[in-house]
Parts: structure tokens; C-alpha cells; sequence
């Protein structure tokens, strides 16, 4: 008896994805207690419907199958499937474009196929109720249906997966994947949820994953197989499932999280191009770019509803179907009584590797007569979204990036062989990723590491600078590092993870998630998410809330949102990017590999996965009705992305070599016109004077509104619409930088800087800009800005001497003028003296200092359809020379300076005296005004205005006298120097 309940659920499974399976002989097998099936090929059109991506099997089959069923230990042993070498090969499908939203149809048009589809589905049960199994199973044979199905253990040995698409050939081979039920303490284990404990925990271990990534001809042959992206990679899986009770048909909490030791990619020049494709396919799947399926900010709420909902539903009632009336299945297949259009989606085919506790009574009362309406509701009940959190825990990754060159054998017939040489790599530790959603309402992604760093391996472009004869420090190849180590931070990025043993569901409580937009924003702050990682930390978050009151808080639930409330549905979507204190050295070393990845990564184009759709403009637009602009002016969705840096150090040395005019006009999309590079010699330059600049915060935000094609079109055809609406129009961005400084520095033999002399004292700025979207709906609004942009610069001061100037103009050149392979820079080392002077040490000559500054700097640009207009304010701008006086005391003397006040001009003091404005509200040194029409057709009604105050003078006596007597004292105190021009290049 209990065979005929066991044997529908295996085998619905084994003939519904199987080829050419004959019921009667494999229940035969099966109750022999073990089945070997062989050879066996996949139904791909079941697959494709089932998973419903843009994706179509090219082939798919099964080498060996074992099902080992322990018919007399059922209770306490589980029924293990064995699948020994799997291999499927996919591709995308020809023309796979976005599916049109209204393919969806309107909402009537849904609820009547959904309801067709459960009435189809509600008849089949009825029909097959008629003539039930006299004998149904009993409670206990019902518990042990679900002990059953709970500890099936899956072993997968040689699993391999292929995705090919242009030139791409993306390969996937894991060695053993094996899923099993574990214990509290994560030990395997014959497990069971119960009343006081309805939790089932899962375990999968995947031995030695293999990813390859190479690039095949136009025959479709692969000439020269390229190193692996990843090689015998070996993590786990924990998945913990939470039940509302005994009788939940899906769980309430589903936790999946994976931890990864070590990961180690590697990347040629010639997989970049093909990774950064397989990248874009990834994210154009996401956005809902290709294929037939949206994301979660979908435009259209009624087509998810319906997808998701009703395939669930459909997926449950064929399920239990299945096992409510096992003694059909010994005459045909159930699933053959499937429709066509009762296919499951994704988002059901990954319930479908979810235990499903299937309530008998709830099936029998199903087809007892209950009345539509307390069936519908109870049905909505039992389909709340569940809460899911994914988890990717990587203690350690390392990512290598390699330049191969082809290397032919000495016999003319032997194939050509690729070397490849490491010239970058990245290490990172600690990283999380962590995505948390709840249905279509609530979706948020968390992604964070501890602490990175970059370094430079072996030479690159013919230049040996980092090979293992040149003896040179870790420091020294090290040009980035962010963060902290993962040994005095601690394991803070596992918290309350999975893997975390002070987490609730490793102390048996029940754990609490936050699904609220306010109390999300208020837990995760900036602080909160450096406290964690340390390097990097992002949230991104996208929440859809009613504001009916219907759904609100916690209890947000899709099921419970009708489709006349859909209206009052409000959407948001925040990005919160920061990076914390992070140093960076561009030297010559680092810039030329950055600079080469690049090129490498434009070597191939592929066609973009998603084409700009071109701006038609239509004539006969309806205006829209006042309800429809006071729901506008109510809300309108945007997306905001704000990015933050922390605590920034910046280094630019001198350039010892620089062969960018071989790389430059590749990024700028010209054809490199320079001969081939020699290798030559390189010797690291000491001292290395270098330009360093730190930043304490950088701030960038910027938004968009989430709709804006629709948002634009409504907007643009109202007579006259309000400042709100046009403010949403718009695609806005803030820049704001604080504690922006800069000065000189060298870098000696020991690896130890100099201390810096400051050239940039602090200062902070910021810039305003906004563009409107679609500005082709525009072009009749002469008075809608299209183009808006606005500097303010509070205080900036320079200070340098000429031998400060000198040396600067030295670092510029050697980046700005290459000149073959090894640059021959040679930096005088009197001049190096001379700004880096010993410290306690006084100068017998010391040099006079050139000072500049200028205030309250406002700058404003605009742009409409028919002009251009550019405006500005100069507070006050000063320029003076300074030169130690008589006594120790600064000796200062003015060149030009604005405003001021000339009333003791006649003075002989008025020169060396320091002078400020009568009063902070005096008026401004300069404001201008510029109009320039769009089209020079108009340039006669195009104007200038140049407003100078009468108060402002501008002060330039003794400015000949005192730039002459600048450079004489210059030259007297390098008058022992060999060279007093630039060093040449």
C-alpha cells in the first residue's frame, strides 16, 4: 500500500522531464527498491517552458540515472537519486526581444484567463474526485509521505552546462553536487519539522567547480582552449525553510545562503571582452531587456500578478492531484492532462525545489463542495509571498588578469600554443552579498567587503618594471588599498548570516526582518554599513507600498492588492553607494595596466541586448484628466542614487615611463598609428616627487524619475504645467567635494614620503546639474530649461615657488609628452632640495612665494530651445607675491586685488599692508551675463553684459616691479643649480 502513494511523486517527476519512459516498467524497477536508467535525453520544451527565459536547449541528456528507494527503512532512511554525468548547451533566442506590456492586456482581460485556468484545473480535479481510491491514505501514512519527501537526497556527479552565443563559449563542469538534510547543528541527518519545531534545514555541497570561457571560430570550433575563470572551486549551501504550520503548503522563510573559502578567477585579454558581455547579459535579464519576463520595477503590476500568482496556484493543484489520487498514475501520466496554457513560470519552478506539505483535509474539503468564494479566500491565504533571503559569503577572492601572446612549435604542423603572463590582480576579503525580498512589494540588495587592494605582476608592454630580478617590496606593487584586514575586523561581514552561530536560526529563534522603508533607511545607515565592512558598502532598495491602507508595514503581501487599488500603488527606488578610506597610487606602473584592460575590453562589440528606442512624437496626444494630474502632483516614482567617498588619498609621481600614445587612441576609438614596442631596460626612479591630494568626503547624488518616457508625455502636452512636475522631468545630479587639498611629496630609496609641502590648501566645492529627459516633446517650450548647471567655489587658494613650479610642471610633462619606449626623466636633485627642504633646517636662500586666491565663485548655465545664457559672480580675487622681510617678519607684496579700497593709494605703507573689503556685504568683483542664440541665424539678437561696480578697483601698480624682482630672487637662490629650465623629456 505504501508503494502506490511513494512510487506517483518519484515518478511524476522522472516522466515529466524524461524522454520515452514507460510508466509500468519503471514502477516495476522502483519496487525492487533501486532503478538504473541509461542513456537518457531531455524533454527541452519542458524545460524552456518551465523556466521561461530567453534561453533554448541546443541538446540536453542524462548519461546514468539510480533512484534507491529503501522500501523497509522508508522511515529512517531517505531515497537517495544519483544522476552520473548531466550535460545541457544553451543559447539565446533569435530575436529574443522585451515582451510588449500590452500583451498582458487589461486587467479584465487577466482576472478572466486566471480564472479560466483555475476553472480548467478545478474540472479535471472534479472529474478525477468522481471515482476516488477507496482506500485514502491515513495520518500517519501522510506523515511519512512528508518525512519522505523532506529527505530526499540528490546527488549530481559531472554536471555540465554550456552557453554559447556570437563567439562566446561559457562552460560550467562541477565535479559532485550532493543535497541533504541536515540537523540543527548542520550534521546530516534523518529530519522531520513538527509542531514545536517547524523548521527544516537542507544542506548542498558542490566539489570542484570549473568555469572556462573561450571564444570559437566561425566554424564553431574552439582553435585554443584558454585557462579556466575559475578551477576546482569547492563551497556550501545552507537553506533553512520556516513553516507557518504542519499543514503550509510553501514556507513562510526561506534562508539561502553560501560561503565560499577561497575564489580565485582568472581573466585574459581575451576573455575580458567575453566576460563583460556575459555581464550585460546578466543585467539585461535583470532589467527585463530581453526575454519574456520583467523585474520587480515593472510598469505593469497586473502581469506579475497574474504570472506569479496563478502559476503558483496551478503548480500546487497538479501537485497535489499527484498525490491525493496516486492509483491514476499506474494508467497514464497525469501530466499529459496539462494544457498548453498551464505552463509554470520561473518564479514556480523555483518553488518547485522547495518541500512542498501538502494538507489532505484541505484538498478534500477542495472537492467537497465548498462555495467559490471561501475557496478563493482561503486560497489567498495560503499564497502569501514568502520571505527569501539569498545570501554569497567569500572569505578570501582573488582576480588576475593575464595578456597572452601566441607562441608557435618548432615543427611547422604543430598547433600554436598560448602563454600567458600576470600583470594585475585584485584580492578582496570579506565580501557579502545579500538579497532580501518579499513578493513584488519589497526587494533589497546588500553588497559590502571588508577590505581590497590592487597590485602590479611582472612587466607589461615590453617594460620589465615589476620582474622577479628587480627586487622590489610588496609596498611597491601595491597601488590600491581599501579598508581593512579580515583579521582585525573580525568575521562581521557572516552577521547574521547562515553561517553565523550567533543568528537566530542557529539558536533556534525565530528571526525578524525589516520590510519597512522608514525603519530600513533608518537601520542601514552610512555608519552602520562602514561598521560592517569597512571598504565598500551598497543598499539598494525598492519598495512599492499602497496608500489605501490596505497594505502597509510588515504585512505587505501581493495577494492582498487588488486590481482597483493598483492606482494607489507608490514605488521607490534608492541606491546608496560608499566607499571608505581608501589610498591610490597612479604611478606609471599602475596607469599602464589600467589603461591596457580597457583596450582589451574594446577590442570586440557586440550588439547591444536592448536598442534605444527612437523619440516619435505624437501628434494627436490626449490631455490628460485632473484626477490624472492631481495623483502627479501627489507622487511620482523616482530613482535615487547617492555615492559617497570617504577619506580619500591620491598619488600621481612622476611619470618613469609612459607609452600611452600606443594606448590612448585605441580608448578614443582611433586607430594606433605608433610602431611596435622594444623591450627595454627600466630602473625605478629615487626620489619619485609625486603630487599627492586628499579628499575628506565626496558626495555624489543623482535621480531620475522611474517612468520618464510615460512621465514626459503627460507633462509636455499640458498648457501649463507646474514647477513640481517639471522638477520631475528632469534627470538631476549633485556634486559636492569637502576638504579638497594638494601638495608635493617624494617618495626615497626606503619607500618612505617626504614631509608633503602644501600647494592647494583645503577647500570645497560644488556643482549642480539637471537635464531634462526626452527633450524632443520640448522643443516648442521656449521657456523650459533643457540644459541647467551651477558651480560654487566658496574660497580657493594656490600658493607655489618657482622651484614648486618648476617641479610641477616637470610631473605634468612627463604624463602630457611621451617619447618612446622609457621615458629619460631626470629630476635635478638641487631642485628637489630646494622644495623639499630638510626639516629644522632654515635656508640661506629662501624663495618667495607666489600666492593667488579667489572667492565666493558662482558660475550658472542654461539652456533652452532657441538660446544659450551663461552667467557668473566673482566675489574678490587677490594674487600677491610673499618674501621674508627684516626681522623674520613676512614681507608681502600685492599684484592684483579686487575690490578694494584706493583711498591711501598716496601711502607708502598702502603696498605692504594686507587689505580686506570694508564689510562682508561688499558688492562682487565681477558679474557677468552672456546670451548666445542656438542657431547662429539669430546672432544679431544675441548679447553681453560685463556690470563692474564703481566701488571695485583692481589694483595692478608694481605688478611689473614685483614679478621682476619674484624671478631675480629666484635665480639668485638656484643660481648654483646646473639646470634652471625644465628638465627636458
Amino acid at each position: 500500500m505504501l508503494e502506490s502513494y511513494v512510487t506517483p511523486i518519484l515518478m511524476s517527476y522522472v516522466n515529466r522531464y524524461i524522454k520515452n519512459l514507460k510508466p509500468s516498467d519503471l514502477q516495476l524497477s522502483l519496487w525492487g527498491g533501486d532503478v538504473v536508467l541509461s542513456k537518457l535525453e531531455l524533454k527541452l520544451d519542458v524545460l524552456e517552458q518551465e523556466l521561461k527565459l530567453p534561453f533554448t536547449f541546443l541538446s540536453g541528456h542524462i548519461h546514468e540515472l539510480r533512484i534507491h528507494v529503501p522500501w523497509t527503512k522508508l522511515g529512517s532512511e531517505p531515497v537517495v537519486i544519483t544522476i552520473n554525468t548531466m550535460e545541457c548547451i544553451l543559447k539565446l533566442k533569435d530575436g529574443a526581444q522585451p515582451e510588449d506590456h500590452e500583451s498582458c492586456g487589461s486587467s479584465s482581460t487577466n482576472r478572466s484567463t486566471t480564472e479560466s485556468t483555475k476553472s480548467a484545473v478545478k474540472s479535471r480535479r472534479v472529474q478525477q474526485s468522481a471515482s476516488p481510491d477507496p482506500d485514502l491514505p491515513p495520518g500517519y501514512v501522510q506523515s511519512l509521505i512528508r518525512r519522505v519527501v523532506n529527505n530526499v537526497n540528490i546527488v549530481i556527479n559531472n554536471l555540465i552546462l554550456k552557453y554559447v552565443e556570437d563567439d562566446i563559449v561559457l562552460s560550467v563542469n562541477i565535479t559532485s553536487a550532493e543535497c541533504y538534510t541536515v540537523d540543527e547543528f548542520w550534521d546530516r541527518a534523518f529530519m522531520d519539522i513538527s509542531a514545536t519545531d517547524l523548521v527544516l534545514r537542507k544542506m548542498i555541497n558542490f566539489s570542484d567547480c570549473t568555469v572556462c570561457l573561450d571564444k570559437r571560430n566561425a566554424s564553431g570550433k574552439i582553435e585554443f582552449y584558454q585557462e579556466p575563470l575559475l578551477y576546482k572551486c569547492s563551497f556550501r549551501t545552507r537553506l533553512h525553510f520556516t513553516y507557518d504550520n504542519l499543514n503550509s503548503k510553501m514556507p513562510s522563510i526561506i534562508k539561502i545562503h553560501t560561503l565560499v573559502e577561497s575564489l580565485k578567477l582568472s581573466i585574459s585579454d581575451q576573455q575580458l571582452p567575453m566576460f563583460i558581455r556575459i555581464m550585460q547579459l546578466g543585467i539585461a535579464l535583470y532589467y527585463g531587456e530581453i526575454g519574456n519576463f520583467k523585474d520587480g520595477e515593472s510598469e505593469d503590476l497586473i502581469c506579475h500578478t497574474k504570472d506569479i500568482l496563478g502559476n503558483i496556484t496551478g503548480t500546487e493543484d497538479e501537485a497535489s492531484l499527484v498525490m491525493q489520487y496516486p492509483a491514476q498514475y499506474t494508467s497514464q501520466d497525469p501530466y499529459l492532462h496539462q494544457d498548453d496554457d498551464q505552463q509554470q513560470g520561473w518564479v514556480s519552478w523555483a518553488w518547485s525545489f522547495v518541500p512542498a506539505i501538502v494538507s489532505y483535509d484541505d484538498e478534500e474539503n477542495d472537492s467537497s463542495g465548498i462555495d467559490d468564494g471561501t475557496a478563493e479566500q482561503q486560497k489567498s491565504q495560503s499564497l502569501k509571498d514568502p520571505i527569501i533571503s539569498v545570501g554569497f559569503y567569500c572569505t578570501k577572492a582573488t582576480v588576475t588578469f593575464k595578456l597572452t601572446e601566441m607562441q608557435a612549435e618548432s615543427s611547422y604542423y604543430s598547433p600554436q600554443k598560448v602563454k600567458s603572463k600576470e600583470v594585475i590582480c585584485w584580492e578582496q576579503e570579506g565580501t557579502t552579498v545579500e538579497v532580501l525580498m518579499k513578493g513584488e512589494l519589497f526587494f533589497d540588495c546588500q553588497i559590502g567587503f571588508v577590505g581590497c587592494q590592487a597590485m602590479c605582476l611582472k612587466g607589461i608592454m615590453g617594460i620589465k618594471d615589476f620582474e622577479e630580478n628587480m627586487n622590489r617590496s610588496d609596498e611597491e606593487a601595491c597601488f590600491f588599498n581599501c579598508g581593512e584586514n579580515l583579521s582585525a575586523k573580525g568575521m562581521t561581514y557572516l552577521t547574521n548570516s547562515l553561517f553565523d552561530y550567533r543568528s537566530p536560526e542557529n539558536n533556534s529563534i525565530r528571526a525578524e526582518f525589516i520590510l519597512d522603508a522608514a525603519h530600513h533607511k533608518e537601520t542601514y545607515t552610512e555608519i552602520a554599513g562602514m561598521q560592517r565592512f569597512g571598504a565598500f558598502y551598497m543598499d539598494y532598495l525598492y519598495t512599492m507600498e499602497s496608500t489605501s491602507g490596505k497594505v502597509s508595514g510588515n504585512q505587505q503581501d501581493l495577494s492582498s492588492v487588488k486590481s482597483e487599488d493598483l492606482g494607489n500603488v507608490q514605488e521607490m527606488s534608492t541606491k546608496s553607494l560608499i566607499v571608505g578610506p581608501l589610498n591610490l597610487r597612479l604611478d606609471s606602473s599602475a596607469v599602464h595596466r589600467i589603461m591596457k584592460m580597457i583596450v582589451c575590453a574594446l577590442e570586440h562589440e557586440y550588439e547591444p541586448y536592448s536598442k534605444t528606442k527612437p523619440d516619435i512624437m505624437d501628434g494627436n496626444r490626449t490631455m490628460p484628466s485632473s484626477e490624472e494630474i492631481a495623483s502627479l502632483e501627489e507622487y511620482i516614482p523616482t530613482r535615487l542614487t547617492t555615492f559617497t567617498v570617504l577619506k580619500c588619498t591620491i598619488i600621481i609621481p612622476v611619470a618613469e615611463f609612459n607609452l600611452l600614445d600606443h594606448l590612448l587612441p585605441i580608448i578614443m576609438g582611433e586607430k594606433n598609428l605608433s610602431g611596435l614596442l622594444n623591450a627595454a631596460s627600466f630602473q625605478p626612479l629615487r626620489p619619485l616627487p609625486s603630487i599627492r591630494i586628499l579628499v575628506d568626503k565626496v558626495n555624489l547624488e543623482h535621480s531620475v524619475p522611474m517612468y520618464a518616457e510615460q512621465l514626459v508625455h503627460v507633462v509636455s502636452s499640458l498648457g501649463q504645467p507646474s514647477d513640481n512636475l517639471l522638477h520631475y522631468c528632469y534627470s538631476h545630479c549633485y556634486l559636492k567635494i569637502f576638504g579638497f587639498q594638494a601638495a608635493l611629496t617624494s617618495l626615497d630609496s626606503k619607500g618612505l614620503y617626504c614631509i608633503p609641502v602644501p600647494v592647494i590648501p583645503s577647500f570645497s566645492t560644488a556643482v549642480y546639474g539637471k537635464l531634462i529627459k526626452f527633450h524632443k516633446y520640448w522643443t516648442k517650450r521656449a521657456h523650459v530649461p533643457l540644459t541647467e548647471c551651477i558651480f560654487e567655489l566658496p574660497n580657493l587658494t594656490v600658493q607655489a615657488t618657482r622651484a614648486q613650479t618648476l617641479l610641477l610642471q616637470t610631473i605634468y610633462q612627463s604624463w602630457c609628452h611621451p617619447v618612446g619606449n622609457v621615458s629619460s626623466v631626470v629630476v635635478n636633485e638641487a631642485l628637489l632640495n630646494e622644495v623639499f627642504q630638510t626639516s629644522g633646517v632654515k635656508s640661506k636662500n629662501p624663495l618667495p612665494t607666489l600666492e593667488g586666491s579667489i572667492q565666493n565663485v558662482e558660475l550658472k548655465y542654461c539652456g533652452t530651445s532657441l538660446v544659450k545664457c551663461a552667467s557668473g559672480t566673482v566675489g574678490s580675487i587677490k594674487i600677491c607675491a610673499k618674501a621674508p622681510g627684516d626681522g623674520g617678519k613676512e614681507k608681502l607684496i600685492p599684484l592684483i586685488q579686487g575690490p578694494s579700497d584706493t583711498r591711501d593709494l598716496h601711502s607708502s605703507k598702502w603696498l605692504n599692508e594686507s587689505r580686506k573689503p570694508e564689510s562682508l556685504l561688499a558688492p562682487d568683483l565681477v558679474a557677468f551675463t552672456i546670451q548666445i542664440p542656438q542657431y547662429m541665424d539669430y546672432c544679431h539678437n544675441s548679447g553681453c553684459v560685463l556690470p563692474v561696480d564703481n566701488v571695485v578697483e583692481l589694483v595692478v601698480l608694481g605688478m611689473v616691479w614685483s614679478l621682476e624682482w619674484w624671478v631675480v630672487q629666484g635665480m639668485q637662490s638656484l643660481k648654483y643649480m646646473k639646470e634652471i629650465s625644465p628638465p627636458s623629456l
